[in-house]
């Protein structure tokens, strides 16, 4: 691969999911903006907090001015927290009972004094679905004054009814007291919060801008990287390969299954003298593959989508980007192989998108025309029966359950494949031997994924047979110059004795 086009893709995904993540965050900001009531605050639902004790506190609230100076309470400025003067807090309450309440902001020091040996209840944490509240107990013994006859708060509110204070952030470090409004002991009400902040419009802008500028960047990156890392050389076929893919004389192999030769062919042929244990550690040894499949897999999506589009317009997927995104596959295709889709080789899968000697194989005949029309309908609608097979086939089981009124989902076991891969890894372990119809029944999973794969990318026409083509080559493929025997073939096809199938 040229390094200069794969710094392309890496910087291009990169850059692109930066994007994405600006543009997730400017219309979140939009959205809190657009979400601010009449008065201008976002505010949160109505909950209860209910204790035992005189009153109820928050934990520390620190804030910051941003200034590097101190503030009243000491606490030095910008020290962490919320920043000062970005946003105004509301805190509204009505008392559950019928009697007045109290709502109080102030200096945490002044707060700590005048609750010195009052028993009170500090709120650690808040749940909002379903609502639910945690406290942590001070004891004491002292019945407290009337918070209304504080002078020190910043602000306050108390009397009958519902009570609000709005609170323009202060740096300092300040609580927040609840209490009923004749400090009588048992606080029992219904209490909501909000904010509003001038900076969410100019943060949505700025992040949607900047955002969409990383977006077109990156993308951009990635698709010139993806052709780059797609032109052929001129002596290649169109997916890649040399442009020997005529039939040739010789006796044909046995003959396959009934049913017409798919023109994608996914192979594998099983290993000798596979290591027993090995295959424990492969999902480490894979990590170096995981992270460069990571940005090629990101840049294929980013590649499939232009192709669609020009599919759409012209008729014909971009041959680089096919021979690009042929390479992607064939390469996870080396690396499954070796690992948790088959466990067929112990050879280290090259670091390459172009065709290698490497017991897998995967091939894609280039179409000279693709329908204009099906691009928009095959890759989900027209799949779905293929999408529910392969997810029987590959996924796996979950379990629901609701406790109260969040609905949660865990899994309860491995897909078929995964099964049948893990029992082939246990008779390696303890036999040194895998099975011949296992793995052929593996590599048929496989062979019908990767159709389905084939047909959803928009890479062919053809719909995918419904049919389980066993076996480590592909059915109906002449064979002249390869052996499959599971465990004294050499592993190298013979790509000269390929049947063309464009």
């Amino acid at each position: 691969m040229k390094a200069g086009y794969v710094v392309m893709v890496i910087v291009g995904t990169l850059l692109t999911l930066s994007g994405i993540g600006m543009l997730a965050g400017g219309v979140a900001a939009a959205t809190v903006a657009a979400g601010q009531g009449r008065d201008g605050f976002l505010t949160t639902p109505s909950g209860t907090l209910s204790v035992a004790s005189y009153a109820i506190t928050s934990p520390n609230l620190e804030t910051g001015t941003g200034t590097g100076t101190g503030t009243e309470s000491g606490t030095q400025a910008g020290s962490g927290g919320i920043p000062a003067g970005l946003a105004t807090v509301m805190l509204e309450a009505t008392s559950a009972r019928g009697t007045g309440v109290f709502i109080g902001i102030g200096p945490r020091s002044e707060v700590e004094r005048y609750l010195a040996s009052v028993a009170h209840s500090e709120l650690t944490s808040v749940n909002s679905s379903p609502f639910r509240t945690e406290y942590r107990e001070v004891p004491g013994s002292r019945r407290p004054a009337r918070p209304g006859s504080q002078p020190w708060w910043t602000v306050a509110a108390s009397g009958p009814g519902t009570q609000r204070v709005v609170w323009p952030v202060e740096g300092g470090d300040w609580a927040v007291v609840v209490m009923n409004a004749d400090a009588t002991q048992g606080v029992d009400v219904q209490a909501r919060a909000g904010a509003r902040s001038a900076l969410f419009v100019p943060a949505a802008v700025a992040l949607l801008l900047g955002g969409g500028l990383l977006l077109v960047a990156g993308v951009l990156l990635v698709i010139f990287g993806a052709m780059g890392l797609g032109r052929r050389d001129p002596t290649e076929g169109p997916s890649g390969h040399a442009d020997n893919t005529v039939d040739t004389a010789g006796p044909p192999g046995p003959p396959g299954p009934p049913g017409p030769v798919y023109p994608a062919r996914l192979e594998g042929t099983l290993q000798p003298d596979l290591s027993r244990g090995l295959w424990l550690v492969k999902w480490i040894l894979i990590f170096p593959h995981v992270v460069v499949l990571f940005f090629l897999w990101f840049a294929a999506f980013v590649t499939t989508i232009v192709a669609g589009f020009a599919i759409l317009f012209t008729g014909r997927y971009p041959r680089s980007l096919f021979t690009f995104n042929v390479g992607v596959l064939r390469w996870s295709w080396r690396v499954a192989f070796y690992s948790y889709s088959a466990l067929g080789t112990d050879r280290y899968p090259p670091f390459s998108l172009a065709p290698a000697d490497y017991p897998a194989d995967l091939d894609i005949a280039y179409p000279e025309r693709l329908s204009h029309g099906l691009v928009l309908v095959k890759w989900w609608l027209l799949a779905i029966p293929q999408i529910l097979i392969v997810t029987a086939l590959t996924s796996t089981p979950t379990a629901r359950y609701t406790i109260g009124n969040t609905t949660y989902s865990t899994t309860t076991g491995v897909s078929l494949l995964g099964l049948l891969v893990f029992i082939a890894g246990l008779m390696l372990l303890f036999t040194g031997r895998y099975r011949q119809p296992l793995f052929d029944f593996i590599l048929g999973i496989n062979r019908w994924v990767f159709r389905v794969v084939v047909y959803t990318a928009l890479f062919r026409d053809e719909y995918p047979p419904f049919r389980l083509d066993q076996g480590g080559m592909e059915p109906g493929v002449r064979d002249s110059g390869r052996t499959e025997t599971g465990g004294t073939g050499s592993g190298v096809i013979d790509e000269a004795a390929r049947v063309k199938t464009t």
